[in-house]
């Protein structure tokens, strides 16, 4: 059953997610656009659970991945804005010990543009490691690059949050997700959480994570120990076997466990596009682009600005040039286009592509068919 509320005029986008339901083994769900500065849509449905016994509520949250890319990129720019942080700047400048294995020269700005060539971490971590960012920040000091930084880009799979968080705590004290629970979540009313208290497990929807065992590391090429460790060092290092568990629930890993609502995230967007959050200098820099072609981890074309994802052909966010946001893994989405005054989020909780999702292409090819 989908409940919630949708402007008729936007029909095809509560058909899309209906149809989400019968056509693409969606299990549990919620889609919120706004448009012309409005909530135009805001739909649940389906179910918390794979035993489906828990209905999926108005407030029901779920990790929503790597869209937290996004909202953690969003943090580190207002800190830019702020001036604790410099985007040209060495990210040694703040964090010292990063400089270890010739990474002294890595900038800000490299980082966000995943072209800094640490995707992945070599030496061996053990399970459970990921929910420490302590521990995973010391081993970013002493990992060297895996290629020239700034010569190409590859996805920083889970890394990329371990780098920022680490950077935002050296000038400020703060981390991503106090930043998110100040600024986002009081000051803006945007209903997410990096940490999550566990006075919310109760609202909190089971993702179900496809079964998946990486290769064995031994008798990899580099290439492919690469591609490997970005995913799976720790083994669970992207929340296979944990994502529902409590310690992976508390532990703020800004590149994988975001925990939101559609309304959520949405709203995020939505202040972006109404020129809230950023100088509107630092966003036209931050969403024109920084890296394009394949890209060295994921063996497939990628686009990216500083830290958020830009449209592209093979995997678009709607028509217009404008659009920016980030995927999450198995097809959560935030993202808007300034161009139309769009705002979109989108999260669920059965694992679909990762790459060229059915789902999530229906829900944003059926919002701009409505304009």
């Amino acid at each position: 059953m989908i409940e919630g509320t949708c402007d008729v005029r936007f029909a095809r986008v509560r058909e899309a997610f209906r149809e989400n339901f019968s056509q693409h083994a969606e299990v549990g769900a919620a889609v919120a656009v706004h448009a012309g500065g409005r909530v135009v849509v805001d739909l649940w449905g389906g179910h918390c659970d794979a035993a489906r016994t828990r209905p999926w509520r108005e407030h029901t949250l779920v990790d929503v991945f790597s869209v937290g890319k996004g909202i953690a990129t969003l943090i580190v720019l207002d800190a830019v804005s702020r001036g604790e942080l410099e985007l040209d700047a060495p990210v040694v400048r703040y964090w010292p010990e990063f400089g270890a294995a010739d990474k002294s020269a890595i900038t800000l700005r490299q980082v966000l543009a995943h072209r800094a060539g640490v995707p992945a971490i070599r030496e061996p971590l053990p399970r459970g490691a990921g929910v420490d960012a302590q521990r995973m920040a010391r081993a970013l000091e002493q990992q060297e690059p895996w290629w020239q930084p700034g010569e190409t880009h590859g996805y920083h799979v889970n890394t990329f949050g371990y780098l920022l968080n680490e950077l935002l705590r050296r000038v400020s004290g703060d981390t991503i997700g106090r930043r998110i629970a100040r600024e986002l979540r009081a000051s803006l009313g945007a209903d997410m959480y990096l940490g999550l208290p566990e006075s919310e497990f109760a609202r909190t929807a089971e993702f179900q994570f496809a079964e998946w065992t990486p290769p064995d590391p031994a008798g990899l090429s580099e290439l492919e120990l690469m591609r490997r460790n970005a995913y799976a060092n720790p083994i669970d290092l992207s929340g296979a076997g944990t994502v529902n568990s409590s310690a992976w629930r508390r532990a703020e890993i800004p590149s994988a466990n975001l925990h939101a609502t559609a309304r959520g995230v949405a709203r995020v967007y939505a202040a972006l596009v109404a020129g809230e959050l950023l100088p509107a200098s630092l966003l036209r820099d931050a969403t024109i682009e920084h890296a394009q072609g394949v890209d060295r981890v994921l063996d497939r074309p990628s686009r990216f600005g500083l830290g958020f994802q830009l449209t592209q052909p093979e995997r678009p966010l709607g028509p217009n040039a404008t659009a920016f946001g980030h995927f999450g893994a198995g097809g959560s989405l935030g993202f808007c286009d300034p161009e139309a005054g769009i705002a979109f989020g989108y999260v669920m909780n059965a694992m679909g592509a990762r790459w060229q999702n059915p789902r999530n292409r229906a829900l944003v090819d059926s919002v701009y068919a409505s304009l």
